[in-house]
């Protein structure tokens, strides 16, 4: 007779360590509006209530992008939130933002935890071998679940590269099959589970090729599932940002096959009593002086400042808007980030701004040829939209101001750009351009000559244009246009 066993698995991804509620986008009758979310000590009662309607039959794991994005989250090179993740009975975890802090430093807060860092793809130079746990086993309610970490795999390819000292990333596609096998025929476990942050389109062409999965959890691209997908009998969930959402999935497991599922994306709700154990830890990691400090307003804005759109954002046009003022550059860019939480109309703190870009790098500056400005949209374009998910990078599509491009979506690589204006004017191939930008990300080094960082951080550069212009308006500019 077959037996039937139940699990509940909780997901909570890229929460970039938005430790208290915070602003954002919903979506009400066809239009945009923002409502106070979120926090991990509301998260926790949710957790801790889901503990006790199901003794011993509860699965938390996190997909990663969790020890960065704050001012607070990034305190002490991220020790700061090692004791609040501890609290949250955490079960395992994959990384992406959190080599931030360099490979070392990274690799040092993950020993602190009380919890596994899985990767299966993440190696080591000069040993070839992980330098995490490929996969853990636990045991709920009489099922062994094995579970796979796969790490972000742009870490070495587009990001800083002090991120990836001394490591490299492969995709994990080709380990994978290899660590499933051994689960099933020599752990004999009753389900595996991917924890990836690879991305929902990566992983939907991911688990198309690799058979064996029951239960893949999607990080990196924020989505808000509110149905599952299923792909190559895999229940596919994705949960998300900024700590405003947690993914509950309810699985009937018989004879090691997932026969049936519930789901829920549950908003994190401001009404939700706050755990105070963890609102006490919270609390506690700035001082009162860092507290006046960063909660100090700065300035204001008219306008609704966000990043939830995949071609520009008012976020990053003002934020470029104050790089190209203290540049006195004819151009800006900025990487396609996606974490930052909206703010809305009101009153501007330093610690907003630390949350539009809260590891602060020096503006930079160079000079760029417009064929280098054609050839490098063009890359980032096929980064974007690629129509071979595993070879999409990075975030939304490069930040822009001072141009006008009109392109394809649809169009093969390299052949998507119509036109392309600057100030107006159709770009020169061989004019040379004065450029402003953020990281290396923005502007990758194989482009434009004369790099260099002026003697100013991002932070401060907001800070300066707030106090000159605010209230700020910032607004689209339909510097990419889809045609």
């Amino acid at each position: 007779m077959s037996e039937k066993q139940n699990l509940t698995i909780l997901q909570l991804n890229d929460t970039h360590g938005y430790l208290e509620p915070h602003h954002e986008i919903f979506w009400k009758s066809g239009r945009t509006t923002t409502r106070k979310v979120g926090g991990f000590a509301r998260m926790a009662t949710l957790l801790s209530q889901f503990e006790v309607d199901h003794p011993n039959s509860i699965l938390t794991l996190d997909n990663g992008d969790t020890i960065h994005g704050t001012y607070a989250a990034m305190k002490n090179n991220g020790k700061a939130m090692i004791p609040i993740l501890n609290a949250l009975a955490i079960d395992a975890m994959t990384a992406h933002w959190e080599f931030v802090y360099g490979p070392a430093d990274f690799q040092s807060l993950t020993h602190q935890l009380n919890y596994p860092m899985l990767a299966i793809n993440c190696y080591s130079k000069d040993t070839k071998t992980p330098i995490f746990s490929p996969g853990t086993i636990i045991e709920r309610n009489g099922l062994h679940v094995g579970i796979i970490g796969i790490a972000n795999n742009t870490v070495d390819k587009t990001m800083p590269p002090s991120f990836s000292d001394g490591i490299y990333f492969t995709l994990g596609n080709d380990e994978l099959p290899n660590y499933i096998s051994h689960l099933r025929e020599k752990e004999r476990v009753d389900l595996v589970v991917v924890l990836s942050h690879l991305g929902y389109p990566q992983d939907l062409k991911l688990v198309s090729e690799v058979d064996g999965i029951d239960v893949l959890l999607s990080g990196h691209t924020h989505n808000r599932l509110h149905e599952p997908v299923v792909v190559n009998r895999a229940v596919i969930i994705q949960s998300g940002s900024h700590a405003s959402f947690l993914g509950k999935l309810d699985l009937k497991i018989i004879d090691k096959r997932v026969k049936n599922f519930r789901h829920q994306l549950l908003t994190i709700e401001e009404a939700i009593s706050p755990n105070s154990a963890i609102q006490d830890m919270i609390s506690g990691i700035l001082s009162t002086s860092e507290q006046s400090k960063l909660y100090a307003v700065v300035g204001q804005t008219r306008s609704t400042l966000s990043r939830w759109r995949s071609l520009e954002s008012t976020m990053d046009n003002l934020l470029l808007q104050a790089c190209q003022e203290a540049s006195d550059t004819d151009l800006a860019f900025c990487n396609g980030w996606r974490f930052g939480a909206p703010i809305p109309p009101g009153d501007v703190t330093l610690n907003d701004l630390y949350n539009i870009i809260p590891h602060n790098p020096p503006l930079s500056v160079c000079d760029i040829k417009g064929k280098e400005l054609w050839q490098m949209m063009e890359d980032n374009l096929e980064n974007t939209y690629s129509r071979d998910p595993y070879r999409q990078q990075g975030g939304y599509v490069k930040r822009c101001l001072g141009l006008n491009i009109y392109f394809k979506i649809e169009n093969p690589y390299r052949k998507r750009i119509q036109e392309f204006f600057i100030g107006g004017q159709p770009l020169d191939p061989a004019k040379t351009y004065q450029t402003c930008f953020l990281t290396v990300q923005s502007i990758p080094a194989h482009y434009g000559t004369n790099r260099r960082n002026l003697n100013i951080t991002a932070v401060d550069v907001l800070k300066k244009y707030f106090k000159k212009h605010s209230p700020v308006h910032s607004t689209l500019k339909q510097t990419l246009i889809p045609i």
